[in-house]
């Protein structure tokens, strides 16, 4: 599989999230001493800053906390998906915790397919997976509930 030259870097901080999205699974880093979620990924916890992060699997569940809807001029390869979209998800398990993806009809669906004016804020979501190259599994959104 090529990959594709907008996909981010994998930091060996964050590691774990992406052999997480790999196995189909979402994690995120948990303060050792607190027990709070911290996103993004970072050497130490923000919390107890003398201490090295656990890794939490969470419910991949959550809620659309905004979004936004880029038009062309873009960046290729961008420009010939727009427009699509790009939501922020307040997860479940801690709404301050915002993953960024994109809301799709089903899942493997394109990130073209859904309406803007169809996304609702508040619109209860869960996490899908989405294999695009060797190294990347990018975590996406369908909605659980219709509508």
């Amino acid at each position: 599989m090529k990959e594709a030259p907008w996909l981010p870097p994998i930091h060996e901080d964050a590691q774990p999230f992406w052999d997480g999205t790999r196995a189909g699974e979402l994690r995120i880093p948990r303060c050792p001493a607190t027990g709070r979620l911290f996103f993004p990924p970072r050497p130490k916890s923000p919390f107890a800053p003398h201490r090295e992060p656990e890794w939490a699997r969470v419910s991949g569940r959550g809620s659309i906390w905004s979004f936004a809807v880029p038009h062309p001029p873009l960046l290729p390869p961008f420009s010939e998906l727009a427009p699509y979209n790009v939501i922020a998800v307040a997860l479940d398990e801690d709404p301050t915790i915002r993953l960024v993806g994109n809301l799709l009809a089903r899942e493997g669906g394109g990130i073209e397919e859904i309406e803007p004016a169809a996304i609702r804020i508040g619109a209860a979501v869960r996490v899908v997976f989405e294999r695009a190259s060797e190294r990347i599994t990018l975590p996406r959104w369908v909605l659980t509930e219709p509508g």
